[in-house]
């Protein structure tokens, strides 16, 4: 697993110029970003990557696995991820 301070850590360590406030920062753009375009439904797709979508998921009834009770959830949109050719092959390459 990598997290956010990881990957800025990776940043700092890989282009040599930015000091961690500038790497986290950018971070930071490119995950607001996403998430603005994803909030106003857009597509976000990274070549070679993959692509983030939106799925609208309809609202539903389900039982409470303790007492059995019908439990309503109302209708959402969720985050999807998938992956691209490219990160797919190299992850298989390993």
């Amino acid at each position: 697993m990598m997290t956010k301070s990881e990957l800025v850590e990776k940043i700092m360590e890989t282009n040599g110029f930015l000091n961690r406030k500038e790497s986290e920062l950018v971070i930071n753009i490119i995950f607001d970003s996403m998430a603005k375009a994803l909030m106003e439904g857009d597509k976000v797709e990274i070549r070679g990557f993959g692509s983030f979508t939106v799925r609208e998921r309809d609202s539903r009834e389900a039982r409470n696995p303790k007492n059995g009770d019908v439990v309503r959830i109302p209708a959402k949109r969720t985050p999807f991820f998938k992956t691209g050719k490219e990160l797919r092959e190299r992850v298989n390459a390993l």
